[in-house]
């Protein structure tokens, strides 16, 4: 587990680099759609870096604005807050902001930059449908997320994938509307790759998104698991999830994958880019592992 989390800290830098990359790439397609200034390249960099930075610092108040969560304190909701203390406690880690969302649907999500800067947040229907060991388990996958530096990871995909999305659509309309292609006979063939590039960048940046939050799910079922000691406990929670869930009323695909399970209505293109390993087969892996815990 220790050797998981470790891996998950080393991942972050991947993470990186391949945003970094398609960046660039877009950047790269774009000097040479427009006028074939290798100097835009860098500007491209250095504007995507500043605006995923700034979404950094911001993104965790961002999504708790988006999903309309309430900050509290405990004698707001004592059973809430005094869960989320203790398992602060066990695991060392300073408390985090506590928020309650006002929804019917059962969910919880963790969020912010650090675990100094960390906010965690369940709805009100996970507070109706939980028993406190199942909450406990809930509470404890997202200060898995927490301590596991998930949130970090999280803040900054969010960035960079906002970054590049609007990047690709400013360049693809400029492309599109623009009478802006290099002059001296620009190779057509190098033009479509470019354009391809620009048109692509923001999937794949998506995709990777999507496969990161996939893993840091199990890790943080696992994790969860491992600090109260209750495989059983969490396989219950998730079991609850899967029986009860059903999508929130503020949805956003920018904040899905902070929660713990999938607050967006079910579909085709829905499961098909879903952030969220489905949760049967979170809940078979810890059943399966559960001697480990």
């Amino acid at each position: 587990m220790y050797k998981a989390i470790a891996a998950n800290k080393r991942n972050t830098m991947f993470i990186m680099a391949v945003f970094v990359a398609l960046i660039t790439g877009v950047g790269w397609a774009v000097s040479y759609l427009l006028n074939g200034d290798s100097s835009f390249t860098i500007w491209v960099l250095a504007g995507a870096l500043i605006y995923a930075l700034i979404q950094y610092f911001a993104a965790g108040s961002l999504a708790v604005a988006m999903t309309g969560a309430k900050q509290i304190e405990k004698n707001d909701n004592p059973r809430l807050y005094r869960t989320v203390e203790n398992l602060s406690i066990t695991l060392g880690l300073p408390m985090p902001k506590v928020y309650i969302i006002e929804d019917s649907a059962p969910n919880a999500f963790a969020t912010g930059r650090n675990p100094q800067h960390a906010v965690v947040a369940a709805t009100t229907g996970l507070l109706d449908i939980m028993d406190d060991r199942e909450l406990t388990a809930v509470m404890a996958h997202e200060m898995g997320h927490v301590q596991n530096y998930d949130i970090r990871v999280s803040m900054i995909a969010f960035g960079l994938v906002s970054a590049i999305s609007i990047l690709s659509d400013i360049f693809v309309r400029m492309i599109i509307f623009g009478d802006n292609r290099r002059e001296g006979g620009s190779n057509p063939i190098v033009f479509l790759v470019g354009l391809v590039v620009v048109v692509l960048a923001p999937i794949i940046a998506a995709i990777v998104q999507m496969a990161v939050s996939r893993q840091r799910e199990y890790l943080a079922d696992a994790t969860g698991a491992m600090t109260i000691r209750d495989s059983d406990g969490m396989a219950r929670a998730l079991q609850k999830l899967l029986t009860h869930g059903k999508p929130m009323e503020k949805q956003s695909s920018a904040t899905a994958q902070l929660f713990i399970s999938n607050p967006l209505r079910p579909g085709f293109l829905a499961n098909l880019f879903s952030s969220h390993p489905p949760l049967q087969e979170r809940i078979d892996r810890l059943q399966k592992n559960a001697d480990r815990f």
